[in-house]
């Protein structure tokens, strides 16, 4: 079993920050690429940023320069800064994990959190 905790959702001014924090546990043996994506009320599903387990970085164009991901191998956590929010990143963010779950067979798959409410309002 694996379990992924999301934390640090919540209301904020425009041009606030907030940053989201996932934390994956149970049987774990090997975490590749860790993301964030985001789903807005009417909307798909969408990629915000991820990093992999060499700890490159990719960004949808929508958040270049104002969010940023990273993650901390020790904790099995992985991290979303969110700098200078917008009305419209108003979503739930989810975070997305690739993870072995043991060396030996098929054991890699990906996992979902459950979610986290961010809303950017005055």
């Amino acid at each position: 079993q694996v379990q992924l905790v999301e934390s640090g959702g919540g209301l904020v001014q425009p041009g606030g920050s907030l940053r989201l924090s996932c934390a994956a546990s149970g049987s774990i043996f090997r975490v590749y690429a860790m993301g964030w994506y985001r789903q807005a009320p009417g909307k798909q599903r969408e990629l915000v940023a991820v990093i992999t387990s060499g700890d490159s970085t990719n960004y949808a164009d929508f958040v270049k320069g104002r969010f940023t991901i990273s993650r901390d191998n020790a904790k099995n956590t992985v991290f979303l800064q969110m700098n200078s929010l917008k009305p419209e990143d108003t979503a739930v963010y989810y975070c997305n994990v690739d993870i072995q779950r043991s060396p030996f067979g098929t054991s890699r798959s990906t996992y979902w959190g459950q979610g986290t409410q961010v809303t950017v309002s005055s």
